[in-house]
């Protein structure tokens, strides 16, 4: 029988014995034992109707571990805080089988993975596809930024009733393909594409109250296009903008120090800490590699082109998605309050 049963029966038997009935009548009417209906009384006495309740079956969370809670906690840092080959394992990532190397390895304890897995999902960790950082980054220059410098450009920019965007540049080719299909096991799907090979690029801006604006071009990515969009961006504003970019060379191109110099009223540029691409936002436009693909079919640069601008029209009405840019899970930029819709 079900817990719920067995409790349903205790408390119906409970209740004959409470209406008179004589053990040996409850006993026989429900088939249990004298011993039962006695055990039943005697908690029902004790305890009265909770102490009939079904009760949870087996071991409590944390009783009879193998590792105790100080142990568990030091795994879960070494997880969180180090990989596995700066402590003396093989591998940068860690695994199930990892993990339980390194249990063995401090606490002389061999676990099964299935085993390790439950003390991971325990800890509130899952398995993810890990982000990528560039050696070459300043630990010390991206904290500056998110202490000092990002608070700084927002404080000018309010102050001087401007506007603050972060911009990137992106490109899609036709020969990229992206996403997943179902198929027969064994047997790879196919996906016809034109075998051309052209490719469409844009250049972006969005703000924290969920703007966009976009510029898409089919060639290279220089000072000439920079400024260019410059121009078009420059226009679309009433006060002065404050333009956090990276550190492309196009950026810093001379051209493009002459052309700020002559409009030091319009756009103002501020650069990211190199080898940081987390701290910009407008990074995540490049959804529009993942969702381009699934869907276009273009056969000519043109086409390309033209499907890219949909997609950025798409995404200008849609600025709660442009504001989620700004929540990733690195750096959470404040947003705007009252954001406009556009």
């Amino acid at each position: 029988m079900s817990p719920s049963a067995q409790e349903a029966l205790r408390l119906r038997a409970v209740a004959a014995l409470v209406e008179g009935r004589t053990r040996e009548e409850v006993a026989a009417v429900f088939h249990v034992s004298l011993k039962a209906v006695d055990k039943w009384w005697a908690r029902w006495l004790a305890g009265g109707r909770q102490a009939l309740v079904a009760q949870p079956r087996g071991r409590r969370i944390g009783e009879h571990q193998v590792l105790d809670a100080v142990e568990q906690q030091a795994i879960r840092q070494a997880v969180l805080d180090h990989r596995p080959c700066d402590l003396g394992l093989a591998g940068q990532l860690w695994t199930r089988a990892g993990v339980g190397d390194l249990i063995a390895k401090l606490y002389r304890v061999r676990l099964t993975e299935q085993g390790v897995g439950k003390y991971l999902r325990r800890w509130g960790l899952s398995f993810q596809r890990p982000d990528k950082r560039a050696v070459e980054q300043d630990a010390g220059g991206v904290r500056l930024w998110r202490e000092e410098t990002w608070p700084a450009i927002r404080a000018r920019a309010k102050a001087e009733g401007g506007e603050v965007l972060f911009a990137d540049q992106v490109g899609v080719r036709s020969d990229q393909v992206t996403g997943r299909t179902w198929g027969a096991k064994g047997c790879t799907p196919v996906v016809r594409r034109t075998g051309n090979r052209f490719s469409a690029n844009a250049m972006s801006a969005i703000s924290t109250k969920g703007r966009m604006h976009f510029m898409v071009f089919t060639g290279t990515f220089d000072a000439d296009v920079m400024c260019r969009f410059l121009d078009r961006l420059a226009g679309h504003f009433d006060r002065k903008v404050h333009l956090v970019v990276d550190g492309h060379s196009a950026h810093r191109s001379r051209k493009v120090r002459a052309w700020l110099a002559d409009h030091p009223d319009r756009i103002e540029l501020h650069f990211l800490p190199s080898y940081s691409p987390q701290l910009n936002p407008d990074e995540l436009v490049n959804d529009l590699k993942r969702s381009l693909p699934m869907h276009s079919r273009a056969r000519d640069q043109a086409q390309l082109a033209a499907e890219t601008r949909r997609f950025f029209h798409r995404r200008q009405r849609q600025p709660h998605i442009v504001r989620g840019y700004f929540g990733g899970p690195h750096v959470r930029y404040i947003l705007e309050e009252n954001p406009l819709s556009f």
